[in-house]
């Protein structure tokens, strides 16, 4: 008697249990059905490639694209400025990221992938910070002459007293200064030793490849990942990796003398009134390194997309107008960069228009 009341209780038990894993199931499946987002098909994608100092801008700019277009598709390498023309040039990407423009043979060789002229769109100011890791001295201040005394392996340690007169009332440590370098073909080198050669005397002609003293390391990212992991250190990348990362920016002496604070208002001064060197329709732009206006950060650097003048794909025409949009530059501050002037905005929109 007890034997079959046992077994009467657990088929209760199992009956009930397997009604319960089916409502479950049921239950899930019919979530899991209201749940999930109806997912476009994609119908285009589009490629491009080149500068690391854009990338939080190209992230930002993509997700919010695609959110906009579901149908499209954009897909950034950050492989560096010479890589990302080298891609163009060879048709493995519709637009190249570049922090500096292309030289006359790379020039010649775009034009030649495109059968007529490839053009160069500033799209991004990106402040080039002095990043440094000196617990001790919070806020340090350098003169274009001290820099190049540090890249160039001049100046050694931190109290030298060609620091020292940049930062009198500091106490400067009596240690060994380690300077980090881009060891990859990089845009942001070149700008920054372009400024040096403008300001500070650099000794030698600027280029995408470090040609001075110091650490070399790969990438935006691998810079500021060796000024956060090192004492003593400084180095230079852009702006929107040394505020997220949260490292210790320099102040630099501009022209008028004045020891100018690295915000995007700053940088964006320095660009007032910018104007073009390329050839017709292309918008390359002189930096001026020695502007004179007070509030000016001079070390900026204008990363381009280079498109050919005709026949780029729909998909990156419709994501570089809405990068070169209101919207797209609106948020540009958030990521540590700054927003094209207004001038040279409608510069660009202009050109965006004309390329079919």
């Amino acid at each position: 008697m007890a034997r079959s009341t046992w077994i009467a209780v657990a088929a209760v038990v199992v009956a009930f249990a397997v009604a319960v894993g089916v409502a479950l199931v049921s239950g899930i499946l019919l979530l899991g059905t209201r749940d999930e987002p109806h997912t476009q098909p994609v119908t285009d994608t589009t490629r491009g490639s080149g500068s690391t100092a854009q990338k939080r801008a190209m992230d930002a700019w993509r997700a919010e694209f695609e959110r906009m277009h579901p149908g499209l598709r954009v897909s950034y390498e950050a492989n560096g400025s010479g890589a990302g023309i080298a891609d163009f040039i060879t048709g493995r990407s519709a637009f190249a990221g570049s922090d500096v423009p292309m030289n006359a043979q790379e020039q010649a060789l775009a034009d030649r992938r495109c059968g007529g002229r490839a053009v160069h769109l500033p799209m991004v100011i990106g402040p080039v910070a002095l990043a440094y890791n000196l617990p001790s001295v919070p806020d340090l201040k350098l003169s274009p002459a001290t820099l190049t005394g540090i890249f160039s392996g001049r100046i050694t340690r931190w109290d030298d007293a060609r620091i020292a007169a940049d930062n009198r009332g500091s106490r400067l440590p009596h240690t060994e200064i380690r300077a980090f370098h881009r060891a990859d073909d990089s845009g942001t080198t070149h700008n920054f030793l372009s400024y040096l050669r403008t300001a500070g005397h650099w000794p030698h002609e600027p280029s995408r490849r470090w040609n001075g003293a110091g650490e070399g390391v790969t990438g935006s990212s691998g810079m500021t990942q060796a000024v956060e992991h090192s004492q003593d250190s400084i180095g230079y990348v852009e702006y929107g990796f040394a505020s997220s990362a949260r490292l210790k920016v320099a102040k630099l002496r501009n022209a008028s003398g004045h020891f100018a604070a690295l915000t995007p208002m700053n940088a964006s001064e320095a660009l007032q009134g910018a104007r073009g060197t390329g050839r017709a329709n292309d918008l390359v732009v002189h930096i001026d390194y020695a502007t004179r206006k007070p509030r000016a950060y001079p070390l900026v650097l204008v990363t381009y997309e280079i498109i050919c003048s005709h026949g780029t794909d729909p998909p990156a025409l419709a994501f570089l107008g809405y990068a070169a949009s209101d919207a797209g530059q609106s948020y540009l501050s958030l990521y540590g960069y700054a927003p094209l002037p207004d001038n040279l905005l409608a510069q660009v929109r202009t050109r965006l228009g004309a390329t079919t």
